[in-house]
């Protein structure tokens, strides 16, 4: 009988093989864990790329800037537990010295190496933005700060008719996953309003089939005021351009409710069909999230407004029943006029227009909200309610600056802490301590403030009542502005992004900083996207580069996602686009294309020809008007 094969490499324990690979690249890892299973987990684990994190941060390399820059001290007579041990050290080193016999640095055992490896895990416990039972992929977080990065346009929406077939604008953005994600093939689809009163469906993730492709578009004019049918082409009967919060989604029911002037309106996603219309006194500018169990938060221009969806569905079967023509409607509408039940509650305001509204997440977790209502538009406070005692006001942050997106994490912040953290000066069991006794949340403001971006923190306390489980949010003296190193311009959307927060801002860009709010991760430029539009004289300018006003993280609710799968989803105003974490493009306009017959060619290549040649005349007629105006100068001042 022959002999066994002699050991091999996937024979030594686990533990040898990830102390072999930590000494390899992260580049040489993405290459070692397609070898075999057992070497694909070992290349993932979370530790080996969250050190991989740490070692290559600008947090790092900002402290030890820093540290670089210092003076040095002069050590006082009382000695701390660390400078005890370092002068221990030296005395160690010393009689070494005199004895010839020094320990070389690199030596493992050397006090020197000792000391390295300890200030090495300070530094990392002091960066390490995780909280203790917070799910992050530290794989999927080195790609989201290091790798190369591809912004993939989705399908345009075209008209169904006309030889042209001109682009459609997008007028929203929201993300809708089907049971929460729960259908058996992870769907996540991006939901939009059109400008021609119609609702649009993407795959985000490709799991219906090309992703960025349109799985569904619903029909015309069904999310106008008058419905379809009627004489909708005034801009006061369509979605106000202006609202960034104007369709919010409930995955449970499968309904998207889009915001249309100061109309409610509801649409089966099923079957892309209106359900029901809500009229509102004044025009809607922002509508909040919705979550399961908790009525929808509306926020007109002249106040706020709670509307429980799910009471009105079954008051609203028989009506929906009757909807045989206009006359019905208008029956309704003078019904609701002289109806003797009071109004529903709602809370005005002493200054117009909240432009984001936010459900604050109970403490720990993301997708359990509480009670608190945080509210934010043109004036200078963000303003606080407690839904069981709606509509008083229960309190308000005094910010100043006019803050456009509200975001949060479910866990605490502290100025105090942050700042020691940013120097590298607390000790990791300070740091472990803090993170597990406090239940507190963070509230994420950005905005503008004097023309530049205001990304502002504020540590939120959690109290709770007597004798039960409901938690009210107090604010703590824990507040960050950063107003200087944020963002040139106002900050348009504010999320979170693994353990990151992303914004966009007015010049065009999104940025990655760390929670302390002050250290930048990364940015990318959004860029201009018209290869399937025709060319405009403006297109090449500076300024006619995309950006993007709403962000959202394409994270699955789970979390179960597989790696390098979160991604992140903008809408420029226009057309919905994805950033990814790439060498190429996911996709490309070229994918969405079906076969060209050799007349169709042939019509857009003369379309484009004569695009160009506009241009090209367009530019020189703005050269001869540049030169005569130039002459014209020169003239009046001999």
């Amino acid at each position: 009988m022959d002999s066994p094969c002699p050991s091999q490499w996937d024979e030594l324990p686990d533990e040898i093989i990830l102390q072999i690979i930590t000494y390899l690249e992260p580049s040489q890892l993405t290459k070692l864990q397609l070898v075999s299973r057992k070497l694909r987990e070992l290349c993932l684990d979370d530790e080996l790329w969250k050190l991989h994190c740490f070692e290559k941060s600008p947090w790092l390399r900002l402290l030890k800037a820093r540290r670089s820059m210092q003076r040095p001290v002069t050590i006082e007579p009382a000695q701390t537990h660390d400078d005890a041990m370092q002068s221990n050290g030296e005395a160690s080193e010393n009689r070494h010295l005199q004895n010839g016999t020094l320990p070389r640095r690199n030596d493992p055992g050397s006090l020197g190496a000792i000391r390295d490896r300890r200030r090495k895990m300070k530094d990392m416990a002091n960066w390490d933005p995780h909280f203790p039972g917070e799910n992050v992929s530290w794989y999927d977080e080195y790609i989201q700060r290091y790798a190369t990065t591809c912004v993939n346009w989705l399908q345009a929406p075209r008209v169904r008719t006309g030889g042209s077939s001109p682009v459609i604008e997008a007028r929203g953005l929201a993300l809708y996953s089907p049971y929460d994600g729960n259908d058996g093939l992870g769907t996540m689809l991006a939901v939009s309003p059109l400008d021609d009163g119609s609702v649009c469906l993407w795959d985000v993730k490709g799991s219906r089939g090309q992703a960025g492709r349109i799985v569904a578009t619903s029909e015309p004019d069904i999310l106008f005021i008058d419905g379809p049918g009627s004489q909708n082409s005034k801009r006061s009967k369509k979605i106000d351009t202006g609202v960034t919060e104007c369709v919010t989604v409930d995955n449970d029911s499968h309904r998207a409710f889009f915001a249309v002037q100061s109309h409610l309106i509801e649409v089966d996603l099923n079957r892309l069909q209106v359900v029901s219309r809500e009229s509102f006194e004044w025009s809607i500018t922002t509508l909040s999230a919705v979550h399961q169990g908790i009525p929808l938060t509306v926020g007109t221009s002249l106040g706020i407004h709670i509307h429980d969806f799910r009471a009105r569905s079954m008051a609203t079967r028989e009506v929906v029943e009757r909807l045989d023509g206009p006359e019905c409607v208008d029956s309704n509408i003078f019904r609701s006029i002289f109806d003797n039940k009071p109004l529903p509650p709602y809370a005005p305001l002493s200054q117009p227009t909240p432009i984001s509204i936010l459900h604050l997440p109970q403490a720990g977790s993301h997708n359990l909200v509480s009670n608190d209502i945080y509210v934010s538009g043109r004036f200078s406070n963000i303003l606080h309610y407690d839904r069981r005692k709606f509509p008083t006001i229960v309190g308000s942050i005094w910010s100043g600056a006019l803050i456009k997106s509200l975001a949060a994490l479910p866990y605490p912040f502290s100025t105090t802490d942050a700042e020691l953290r940013r120097q590298g000066e607390l000790s990791p069991e300070r740091i472990t301590q803090a993170k597990l006794e406090s239940r507190g949340r963070t509230l994420m403001a950005g905005g503008g403030y004097k023309s530049k971006g205001s990304l502002e923190l504020y540590g939120l306390s959690s109290t709770s009542a007597c004798g039960t489980d409901d938690e009210t949010s107090t604010l703590q003296h824990s507040v960050m502005q950063n107003r200087q190193t944020a963002a040139s311009s106002t900050i348009l959307s504010v999320t979170n992004h693994g353990s990151k927060i992303v914004f966009s801002d007015g010049s065009g860009f999104i940025k990655w900083f760390e929670r302390d709010g002050w250290t930048e991760c990364r940015h990318i430029k959004v860029g201009h996207s018209d290869g399937d539009e025709p060319s405009s004289l403006f297109a090449s300018m500076p300024a006619s580069d995309d950006m993007a006003r709403k962000i959202v993280s394409t994270k699955s609710r789970d979390g179960e996602d597989r790696p390098n799968d979160d991604n992140i989803l903008l809408w420029t105003g226009e057309k919905l686009g994805m950033v990814s974490f790439t060498t190429s493009p996911l996709f490309t306009g070229k994918d969405f294309e079906g076969p060209e017959s050799e007349a169709d060619a042939e019509e857009d290549g003369q379309r484009r020809r004569y695009s160009q040649n506009m241009r090209q005349a367009l530019q020189r007629q703005a050269d001869e008007v540049q030169f005569i105006g130039r002459l014209a100068e020169g003239g009046s001042r001999s």
